[in-house]
């Protein structure tokens, strides 16, 4: 019997339109758009001023503090001018733009296809390297890695989980990621080992991806028997890192609690991809691969993308916006969030861009809450999603936090099941801003 979570969850329908397309690397747009800002945590500081000249990999922008990420140039060229720009978000931050002159790189990288197996670099090396290529969680969190790996005192960490389940429907990027780049991937894994010191690691994939559990349980046969893939029930959020940690352990993280109070770190299969090139090929975290999909597009795939390139790259390489374009989000249709401009640049965090047609992306009418409790019985935190809503609409945000609203995972699984269209997540989200900076404010004091 297939492993999976006890507790709710939602069965989307997959459309998994770019599974079997091979990843494409993306052509070096004329000019990048790196924002400061692509991590979860403290604010960084630019290093570089207008018209400085930058190499591929160099390091452009500094991180502020433990908590942070440093950013790299994906590219070669002049730097135009340090502005606030438009991103993901939908608000203008700054960013460094830069004019594309060339290819250079910094000589420091290796840019070989040779595979390098042997992991030299002792744990607290890989922790610092880490930090140094700034290296963030790819599964769209964009946590900054090396602090996943600092593990506190008084704590062990037991297990390592590397999350390859990617159960948002449409987006397939770590499944292709893992089948044309499973070895890296594997010497990913020991690397993530070795600066955790633990013994024991398991590699979690839904049951719909057979190729990616074949191919890489015979690799990991041949690499190393500590290396467990685990075959995981399709079904959604199977890959929330609470709910993955359940499937594959049976521990359970406590109410505000983190993955490591049970002994368990976990990763995204792009992080221990970047993990790889960061500390075997001194390569900074300066690319990523991107799904563009949609119904109505013409070339639906996934793509090799250097960050700061504009999203209309993806999609003129895609074959173009459809006509009947309702919606572009970033990320896939149940936890993405709608883009308004297409020159918005690709981020550390963007794991798809999803194209919807008019008819997807029309929202029911709201009707009002017919107690069917629903939104209860799929919710995999154990929460009540109407009332969540409810508590959020009326501003009351002592209530919001004792009703846990903080464990919302934001799935979505809520509003997808909703028989009324009401805005369960919008409202959710909306709460946990208010709640989450009612809590700062209250541990300043």
């Amino acid at each position: 019997m297939l492993k999976t979570f006890p507790k709710g969850g939602v069965h989307p329908p997959e459309n998994k339109l770019s599974a079997d397309k091979k990843i494409i690397t993306l052509g070096i747009p004329e000019q990048v758009v790196i924002p400061l800002q692509q991590h979860l945590g403290a604010p960084n500081k630019v290093l570089v001023d207008k018209k400085a000249k930058i190499k591929v990999g160099q390091r452009i922008v500094e991180a502020g503090g433990f908590v942070s990420a440093n950013v790299h140039s994906s590219v070669s060229g002049t730097v135009l001018k340090v502005d606030e720009m438009l991103d993901t978000s939908g608000y203008k931050k700054l960013a460094v733009v830069i004019k594309v002159e060339g290819d250079e790189w910094e000589p420091t990288i290796d840019t070989t296809p040779d595979i390098k197996h042997e992991i030299t670099l002792s744990a607290e090396e890989i922790v610092k390297k880490a930090s140094e290529m700034g290296i963030v969680g790819l599964g769209g969190a964009t946590f900054p890695t090396h602090v996943k790996l600092s593990i506190p005192k008084g704590q062990t960490c037991e297990f390592l989980i590397i999350n390859g389940v990617e159960c948002e429907p449409y987006l397939t990027s770590d499944h292709r990621l893992m089948l044309e780049h499973g070895e890296e991937l594997l010497i990913g894994t020991k690397i993530f080992m070795k600066a955790l010191n633990v013994t024991k690691a398991f590699i979690g994939i839904e049951n719909n991806k057979p190729d990616a559990i074949e191919h890489l349980t015979n690799l990991a046969s041949k690499i190393d028997a500590d290396i467990e893939i685990v075959p995981l029930k399709v079904q959604y959020p199977q890959g929330g890192e609470k709910q993955l940690i359940k499937a594959i352990t049976g521990r359970e993280v406590p109410s505000g609690g983190l993955p490591i109070h049970v002994g368990v770190v976990v990763q995204n299969v792009g992080t221990t991809y970047a993990i790889y090139e960061a500390v075997q090929k001194n390569k900074p975290l300066i690319d990523r691969i991107v799904t563009l999909t949609g119904k109505s597009v013409k070339n639906p795939g996934n793509f090799k993308v250097r960050i700061g390139t504009p999203i209309s790259m993806l999609i003129e390489e895609a074959g173009g916006l459809p006509e009947d374009t309702g919606k572009i989000i970033n990320g896939g249709p149940m936890m993405g969030k709608a883009i308004k401009d297409t020159e918005i640049p690709v981020t550390k965090g963007t794991s798809g861009i999803l194209i919807m047609t008019q008819a997807e992306s029309k929202r029911g009418k709201i009707m009002p809450c017919i107690r069917c409790t629903k939104c209860v019985n799929v919710c995999p935190q154990g929460l009540e999603p109407y009332l969540l809503m409810s508590v959020a609409e009326k501003q009351m945000w002592e209530q919001a936090e004792k009703e846990h609203n903080m464990d919302c995972i934001e799935c979505g699984s809520c509003s997808f099941i909703c028989p009324s269209d009401r805005p369960l997540l919008d409202y959710i989200r909306f709460g946990k801003q208010n709640v989450g900076a009612m809590i700062r404010a209250r541990n300043t004091k």
